[in-house]
């Protein structure tokens, strides 16, 4: 039996490749996280981006408590077992009346991991809607790989700017309206995108992925994970360590070694060696 889940809520992410929404955070708990978020962009003298945008939960406490919340991991849980590893996390930031936007993708196409089995929990600091450009996704098409084309749109958020290389219909798109301290799950090879935000505040998300550990690394260099709940029996990833503060000189060391070698992994057959600004 399911523990956080319903039977019916976990048939339908096996069934669409989605599933939303999940309560994970009180309004004044995500309050308090988007405060914190600010103010390590004050004091780092401007909006999180590039590298930084990227495994933040490596140097900075509170997200590495965000990214094993109780509520989180046992919706995951649910879905993939009890042996759970935090493979990746990104911030997904719109600015107010922003252009940037968010192409029709599948994540498999360039992550490099050995197996489909791989969730990605997307939580919203701040309302994801219509108006702020929420993400839509596209109703049981993680069941198969498509081919897709690098961009490098400078507009386009993804690491390659990627896009589906075929005509996707739109119409058929299921947009993943949330209140902030909701999550919803995708399966990473779920066709999903997001169009730019219109209104007149920030759209903030920040995207948890999570893998069982058998999975590994197919493609590039030793990776590394965090292990978040359970054990692992397979080593396949080298063990990430716990920041002790925000932003130690050690930690920023640790990320930059860490998003460098995942940088090779996405950025593959490019030759980027740095997440776009």
């Amino acid at each position: 039996m399911p523990r956080s889940l319903s039977e019916a809520a976990v048939a339908a992410y096996r069934r669409d490749g989605y599933y939303f929404p999940i309560d994970v955070l009180t309004e004044a708990e995500t309050l308090e996280l988007r405060r914190r978020l600010e103010a390590h962009e004050a004091e780092s003298g401007g909006p999180i981006q590039g590298d930084r945008r990227h495994k933040a939960h490596l140097y900075l406490t509170w997200l590495n408590d965000l990214i094993r919340h109780p509520r989180i991991l046992e919706a995951v849980e649910d879905v993939l077992g009890p042996d759970l590893l935090c493979w990746s996390t990104s911030f997904f930031i719109k600015e107010a009346s922003d252009p940037g936007f968010v192409s029709w993708h599948q994540d498999a196409t360039y992550w490099g991991l050995s197996s489909p089995d791989v969730i990605t929990v997307w939580l919203a600091f701040t309302p994801a809607n219509l108006l702020n450009g929420c993400m839509k996704f596209m109703p049981g098409s993680h069941r198969e790989q498509v081919a897709h084309r690098d961009t490098f749109d400078k507009h386009n958020l993804l690491s390659r700017g990627q896009e589906i290389a075929v005509e996707v219909d739109e119409s058929k798109g299921v947009p993943a309206i949330l209140k902030p301290g909701q999550a919803s799950l995708h399966h990473v090879l779920l066709a999903h995108g997001s169009a730019p935000n219109r209104s007149g505040d920030r759209r903030i998300g920040f995207a948890i992925r999570y893998i069982p550990t058998y999975v590994r690394q197919a493609v590039g260099a030793q990776d590394s994970a965090t292990l978040v709940r359970g054990i692992d029996t397979y080593h396949h990833f080298d063990p990430e360590p716990r920041p002790s503060a925000d932003c130690t000189p050690e930690a920023m060391a640790t990320h930059a070694a860490v998003v460098g070698r995942q940088v090779q992994v996405l950025y593959r057959g490019t030759g980027q060696d740095h997440f776009r600004p």
